[in-house]
């Protein structure tokens, strides 16, 4: 093995072993959607790439840190055909609208159920409306490990979208609740445009161990999950600082979450 190899796949891998951090860690991953069209939240799926094979030993495609860091990355696909725009109403003030109209694949319900747009005293500029989307995809693991949320940077789209996905990090093991998309528009000239099985956001994983692979694995919605799901989601309706309720949700916590379906 050359020592590039080494150090994609096994860096401090032997050591963090000894230390009696594991070399695979198991994530669950299942959707808790309040209503009915489950159907529209498709299964995480592995990064790749489509890439003609590589002409050269050197060559991107064979570079083993940019392999690893690659496959590291599960893709969060788009659940809807949706264009949204913002438009001036009669008082001149700026309101969120389907651009498609009644071409429109969504009904006025399933849009109500999907985004809201955030009050403006919760935007970081008063220039940059936030939409936030329900994306309610629940991580959980029983070993340390945090789930990370991005914006699916490895893609290229032609038409980029007219502002930036806002990113979140936060503990599986210890706070599994359903993610968000929240979504801070610069351009409100510019439409957002979504179209559904395109990739959405990205979601990895930061273990113990740097050199552990993350297993993901169809999670069953059990009732220990479900009732330990239902004391921590919407905490922050009630209280800011969410993280300073991290030991009480631990002395909280079942021993065992992760239970792969089937």
């Amino acid at each position: 093995m050359s020592w590039d190899d080494y150090f994609a796949e096994d860096a401090g891998a032997d050591e963090a072993e000894a230390r009696g951090k594991p070399r695979t860690v198991t994530v669950g991953w299942t959707v808790r959607w309040p209503g009915n069209g489950d159907a529209i939240w498709a299964p995480p799926k592995t990064f790749s790439r489509s890439d003609p094979k590589a002409a050269s030993a050197k060559s991107i495609q064979a570079c083993p840190a940019a392999i690893d860091f690659d496959r590291r990355h599960f893709v969060i696909p788009c659940p809807v055909d949706l264009t949204l725009k913002f438009e001036k109403n009669a008082q001149g003030q700026i309101q969120l609208n389907d651009a498609d109209g009644e071409k429109s694949g969504m009904r006025p319900q399933g849009r109500a159920n999907l985004f809201i747009v955030q009050p403006p005293n919760e935007w970081r500029d008063p220039n940059r409306p936030i939409v936030q989307f329900t994306a309610p995809y629940v991580f959980v693991a029983d070993q340390p490990c945090y789930v990370v949320q991005t914006a699916p940077y490895l893609h290229w789209f032609p038409t980029p979208r007219p502002g930036v996905q806002m990113g979140g990090r936060f503990p599986i093991h210890i706070w599994p609740r359903p993610l968000a998309w929240a979504f801070e528009w610069y351009d409100i000239s510019k439409p957002l445009v979504l179209k559904r099985g395109e990739p959405w956001f990205y979601v990895s994983f930061e273990t113990e161990n740097p050199s552990a692979r993350v297993r993901l694995v169809e999670q069953e919605m059990t009732e220990e999950l479900e009732s330990y799901v239902n004391s921590i989601t919407d905490v922050s309706n009630y209280v800011n600082k969410t993280y300073g309720l991290f030991e009480e949700a631990k002395r909280m916590r079942p021993e065992k979450l992760v239970k792969p379906k089937g």
